[in-house]
């Protein structure tokens, strides 16, 4: 791999990595497995250690993991929420002690815990009394929760008389108990069919697992509402300025003396065969368990040997997670299907015999792409191996080849669209293959317009996916346009048909007089919904949240962003040459052009309105910034100012670079890049100065 080719495989590495942290950590809504997680961000260190000149001080692989929400005030963690390293791999475990006996010696003591599927927090106590209660956030601030913690029960607010410190945090994993998510989800399901919504728009909205219920609960604005949702809690380290121990095992002792929920299946090891028996006897046990696990914590005993053995940007040195691998199961490949997505996207579904699989059946599973199928090397009614990862979404892994008859055939990419039968395309690079016909392919049509109701877009409460088929179905909308022009007698009566699970059966409902009235409420109150989210509803290809928020900003209204070249679109930080073509080529199109002309006229956001108190000025017009290091205020806001002041900023160093603003702990590569290119290097202060 050259320079070339690794750069750009680091930044699509990197856009990943984010999406998916900004999925797990902010929206609780993972799409994919920790395993497939973890494995693109071992790539990503990957790539930086053979080719260091291109990493990146704000790569994924420095960072602890999640981002601060808005909702919350955000508060600094004194002393930093690490995250720890992980592995998969027993081999490395091994590696992992040899490494702490040639640091420390022979006479070493580990303490293995069990790895909590939930979400780190960090509570402080004064005097005995529940203080703060703060989530990791980017491990060096989070979110001020303590409201919502304080709904907790097993969380003592005043801890009875005892010998610990004056002041001191203790860290743990706030979850939910399986029994309790699925009693809520059931009743969160009866009230999304009271309110009208079809079965697939119900399965989109429901909760996907024990963790993302904990994490949405935990987020909440009300904390009244937050306490309907009984929540748990282990915790599980206690930082104090003076040990209270001189053992980690000693100190869950004692905070368990002190009144609060430790786990009590922790197991002090003296060597790493003890540590791996008891990493088995989980492994096999964690089912019967009341609350998801998803590996074993090993952390060296004494606080001394830690001290000694420190930490790196992001890791303690003496400690590190062993992960479970998902569980699988192996069943039979009935059959491949073919899904066309919104954007023309094809993707393969594995139609499997039903298998039972951590909890539930599973009869269809994500092949991804013509190259997955290949890799794997499929054949027709293969035995197969699948897995549902993180409890998400179930693949195909492996196949069983001693079950494989030998007359049967290689399984073949289909070269049409299994809807419209155009011939596919699959442009250079990249993996998925296409359906060009986007104006006349229906699951396309339709897909535009589900994705444009959706909850992250035009949210228009009453509207179902099914709905929208049943509306497009009897010619009443074309596009996502045409919604505005239905009327509540079109719907009235409506008559809206639906594949039960097994895609074999189909029920009917109609549209009654309360469900048509919400519809039509539900598309009014949308034109309410900022610009931003109106462009994302658009549905233009690689034009996410992120993507529509920083597009929004820059150009400030929808005319703007069609008059603008695909250079003056690639020039924006962080949205380049793929992402402007796609803008480019959308808004080229006289279709897109019309039916955002409609959208204008029936009264939706098509500009930005500036809140109270934002002021724009034009004293940056023209110059480009590289922010890098660490700052009084988040790395965000300072980049939004300069937004604001009419200045662009811009992801890495070039001869083009205007200024550096540089902070406390800036990489010392990048230092020594903008010297030798002679860019001018300012301070954070000398920069607000300048803006003010």
């Amino acid at each position: 791999m050259n320079e070339l080719e690794a750069k750009n495989r680091i930044d699509f590495l990197t856009q990943q990595i984010q999406k998916h942290n900004y999925n797990y950590y902010i929206l609780s809504q993972p799409i994919i497995s920790d395993y497939d997680f973890d494995m693109l961000l071992k790539e990503l260190e990957e790539l930086e250690k053979n080719f260091p000149l291109l990493a990146n001080q704000n790569s994924p692989t420095q960072k602890v993991g999640g981002e601060i929400t808005k909702e919350f005030k955000q508060v600094i963690h004194k002393y930093p929420m690490l995250s720890l390293g992980n592995t998969y791999s027993e081999q490395d475990l091994m590696d992992f002690d040899e490494r702490i006996r040639k640091t420390i010696g022979d006479a070493v003591e580990y303490v293995c815990e069990l790895k909590f599927d939930g979400l780190a927090i960090s509570i402080t106590y004064q005097n005995g009394k529940l203080l703060r209660a703060v989530t990791r956030g980017d491990g060096v601030q989070g979110d001020d929760v303590t409201a919502n913690v304080k709904t907790i029960q097993s969380i003592p607010h005043q801890l009875k008389q005892g010998n610990y410190p004056d002041l001191f945090e203790i860290r743990g994993e706030i979850f939910m108990h399986r029994k309790t998510f699925e009693r809520l989800n059931a009743a969160y399901k009866k009230e999304l069919e009271n309110k009208g919504y079809d079965e697939n728009e119900i399965k989109e909205r429901l909760y996907k697992n024990p963790r993302n219920f904990a994490s949405g609960t935990l987020k909440m604005q009300d904390s009244a509402e937050v306490a309907k949702r009984p929540l748990d809690c282990f915790l599980y380290f206690v930082y104090t300025d003076n040990a209270i121990s001189d053992t980690h095992f000693n100190s869950l002792l004692a905070a368990e003396k002190w009144g609060f929920p430790v786990n009590k299946d922790f197991k002090k090891c003296s060597s790493i065969q003890e540590v791996m028996e008891f990493i088995h006897y989980y492994d096999k046990q964690r089912d019967k368990l009341t609350y998801d696990i998803d590996g074993v914590v090993i952390k060296v005993n004494s606080y001394a040997q830690q001290q000694e053995l420190g930490f790196t940007a992001k890791n303690p040195r003496w400690a590190i997670a062993y992960k479970y691998k998902a569980q699988s199961a192996l069943t039979l490949l009935e059959k491949i299907t073919y899904q066309v997505g919104r954007t023309g996207a094809i993707t393969p579904v594995a139609n499997l015999t039903p298998v039972e699989l951590a909890g539930t059946t599973v009869k269809r599973a994500s092949l991804y792409n013509a190259d997955e199928i290949e890799r794997l090397n499929l054949h027709e009614n293969d035995w197969v191996y699948i897995e549902k990862g993180g409890e998400i979404i179930p693949k195909v892994t492996g196949v069983e080849l001693s079950k494989r008859s030998p007359n049967a055939l290689p399984i073949n990419y289909i070269t049409e669209c299994p809807e419209c039968f155009t011939p596919l395309i699959r442009k250079d690079g990249e993996a998925i293959h296409y359906c060009p016909n986007e104006q006349n392919c229906k699951p396309q049509i339709i897909g535009k317009i589900q994705h444009f109701i959706g909850r992250k877009a035009m949210n228009i409460e009453g509207l179902g996916e099914e709905t929208i088929a049943g509306l497009f179905n009897a010619g009443l909308i074309k596009n996502y346009a045409d919604l505005y022009t239905l009327t509540y007698e079109q719907i009235l009566g409506l008559k809206i048909f639906s594949f039960n699970d097994d895609k074999q059966s189909i029920t009917q409902r109609t549209l009654q007089a309360k469900t048509a009235q919400n519809i039509i409420n539900g598309i009014n109150q949308s034109k309410e919904v900022p610009f931003a989210r109106v462009l994302f509803a658009l549905g233009i290809r690689m034009v996410g949240e992120t993507v529509a928020k920083k597009l929004a900003v820059h150009f400030g209204s929808i005319d703007a962003i069609a008059n603008a070249t695909k250079e003056q679109i690639a020039d924006i930080y962080e949205i380049g040459e793929k992402i402007a073509e796609n803008v480019t080529l959308f808004f080229a199109d006289a279709a897109n052009k019309q039916i955002c002309e409609v959208l204008k006229t029936q009264g939706l956001q098509m500009e930005i309105i500036e809140e109270k108190g934002i002021v724009r000025t034009n004293r940056l017009e023209g110059k480009s910034f590289l922010v890098s290091g660490v700052f009084s205020i988040s790395r965000d806001e300072l980049k939004k100012k300069i937004e604001l002041n009419g200045g662009r900023n811009v992801s890495s160093i070039s001869k083009s670079l205007n200024y550096l603003i540089a902070g406390d702990k800036m990489g010392p590569e990048k230092l020594k890049k903008a010297t030798d290119l002679q860019i001018p290097i300012i301070t954070e202060a000398e920069f607000m100065q300048w803006i003010n």
